[in-house]
């Protein structure tokens, strides 16, 4: 069994057992590894945390999927965690920060591949997703080619064209959009570069869950939902099904503005959120029965 890190004190038990940190890449990005049993090949989800937040947040989540044999690779990112920069977590380095998340995510998939995982996590089946900021580096790097089977995200958005300038989408966002328009400002061109929906020409039709809060004061929910608006209708014009596109929002949850985490509704949230990923990245059957980890 592993001893015991510091940084895992809050953990349950059997999480604490199951999980290492590592440094990934030639960009030593620090990551929260879990494994079901550290010996059979698993199914792996790529799960990006929200700003301010860092990779250890929400230990409940990893420990749902570690109980049903799949596999989690958390990174912090960049400016968080053990990277912490409380100057470049402020919003206006937001886009810096999701730029550079997105360029780091190939280096990773390529660490966990490499001899000294020894083929524990199998990169056939692995799956995306974030939560907020985490979100949207995840969607943005959809757009790029990618392995990735699914992907999952939670109060988050892929038009950011909409969250940075709503006033110019009334049709979309109603009449009163000034009202959510984010105080940071940004070039449209910055925003765009990391603007999922800006690059939507190049993404492959993957099954994609979306969950979030309609009264979210920090993402709107309708910028997500345009955002799904878009990408069911590229689904449509590909051929692909866009049932494929799961869409679960709550008009109210009781979280911190409605926005971090889901509130009283947050067991269920992440019993949909697990369940998508059983379905899509298909553990083996009997899998997630933790036994001790060996050195």
């Amino acid at each position: 069994m592993f001893p015991m890190i510091e940084r895992f004190k809050q953990f349950p038990a059997s999480l604490a057992s199951n999980a290492r940190l590592a440094r990934l890449g030639p960009g030593n990005v620090p990551a929260l590894l879990v494994h079901p049993d550290w010996s059979t090949p698993a199914p792996v989800v790529l799960w990006l945390h929200g700003r301010t937040a860092n990779k250890e947040l929400d230990p409940g989540r990893y420990l749902r999927w570690m109980r049903v044999g799949i596999a989690a690779c958390a990174i912090d990112l960049p400016s968080h965690g053990e990277r912490s920069d409380p100057e470049g977590q402020l919003p206006q380095h937001s886009l810096r920060n999701i730029a550079q998340a997105v360029g780091e995510i190939d280096q990773i998939l390529d660490a966990l591949a490499s001899p000294e995982h020894v083929g524990v996590f199998d990169l056939h089946r692995i799956a995306i997703g974030g939560m907020s900021m985490g979100g949207m580096v995840a969607l943005r790097r959809l757009c790029d080619p990618h392995a990735f089977v699914c992907a999952a995200v939670e109060g988050s958005t892929g038009w950011l064209e909409g969250l940075y300038f709503p006033e110019n989408h009334p049709e979309v966002l109603g009449p009163g959009a000034q009202a959510h328009r984010w105080t940071t400002k940004h070039a449209a061109s910055d925003v765009a570069t990391v603007d999922a929906s800006a690059h939507i020409e190049n993404w492959r039709p993957i099954p994609l869950l979306a969950l979030h809060s309609r009264a979210d004061a920090v993402v709107p929910f309708a910028t997500q939902s345009h955002f799904i608006d878009l990408i069911r209708n590229k689904y449509a014009q590909a051929g692909a099904n866009p049932q494929q596109i799961e869409l679960n929002a709550w008009e109210q949850t009781g979280a911190p503005e409605e926005h971090s985490g889901f509130g009283r509704v947050s067991n269920e949230a992440k019993n949909i959120q697990t369940d998508f990923f059983v379905r899509h990245l298909r553990p083996a059957p009997g899998a997630g029965q933790p036994q001790a980890a060996q050195p």
